[in-house]
């Protein structure tokens, strides 16, 4: 998962301001012909580019609200936005679920490509995963990842039918969705790194965590007292939290303390 951060704190959903227990992951498509995050997030961060028409969703009323959007980067590569903080309640759906639902959408091209659906689809999975990990949230359970259109035939959203008019046209169910989550969750419990060498290198995970050694945000069991090739054994969901934090700045003092550039791996 590719994930970055940027709240639209202008949204009047962001502004009220409301807080939410997550109970379920509400799976969204935004029925517009736009791959590009950047229609719906902004400003550019550097990685979204340039929205010309300015009518992304950083801005008054806009009436509706996600936790986040998944799609392309300027660059072409796929990533997930959080535009909400994870327990903020959303107006993602028009009923009772705003009070239960971590939301996200997926930004939608003309649903004719196979490799962007690809794409999108194991972004999904990972994010759904990342986020029932977060909450304790079992995905096979009835009524905890759904899409818009099962929440619908719940009650619990309005009358919308993503994504199932999207995912069938690829041979995916939201049954096949929910079964990759539970899957993802499974190998990420499994996945562990005993040394940084060990974690794979996608998207700068590996040296962002080096660094985070270097700074001594975390420490191994001493055995490298040279280097950083310490034990550290540090589960996927681990080094996971780790990159989430990075991206967020969270770490951004200690690093800068140690010498090191916070965002090279941003």
């Amino acid at each position: 998962m590719n994930l970055h951060q940027l709240y639209l704190t202008e949204n009047d959903c962001y502004k009220r301001g409301k807080y939410i227990t997550p109970k379920g992951i509400m799976v969204h498509s935004t029925g517009a012909e736009n791959p590009n995050l950047k229609r719906y997030v902004g400003p550019d961060d550097g990685f979204l580019g340039v929205n010309q028409n300015n009518n992304d969703w950083n801005r008054p009323g806009v009436g509706a609200c996600v936790h986040a959007f998944i799609g392309l980067l300027a660059d072409g590569t796929i990533a997930t936005y959080q535009t909400l903080p994870w327990n903020m309640r959303g107006w993602h759906c028009g009923d009772d679920a705003n009070s239960t639902h971590v939301s996200f959408e997926i930004c939608e091209d003309d649903l004719t490509d196979p490799e962007y659906f690809a794409a999108v689809y194991r972004e999904a999975v990972e994010l759904t995963a990342y986020l029932c990990e977060m909450y304790g949230l079992d995905p096979i359970e009835d009524g905890v990842v759904i899409c818009h259109a099962e929440g619908a035939r719940l009650g619990i959203a309005s009358n919308h039918g993503d994504v199932e008019h999207w995912f069938p046209r690829f041979g995916k169910s939201m049954d096949d969705f929910r079964q990759a989550v539970a899957e993802e969750m499974e190998d990420n419990h499994m996945t562990r790194y005993e040394r940084v060498t060990d974690i794979p290198d996608s998207y700068g995970w590996r040296g962002v965590v080096d660094d985070l050694m270097t700074a001594g945000v975390i420490n191994g069991d001493g055995s490298d007292p040279d280097g950083n090739n310490d034990v550290i054994g540090l589960s996927q969901d681990m080094v996971r939290m780790l990159i989430f934090n990075y991206n967020a700045g969270l770490y951004d003092a200690a690093l800068e303390a140690a010498g090191l550039d916070p965002g090279k791996y941003k």
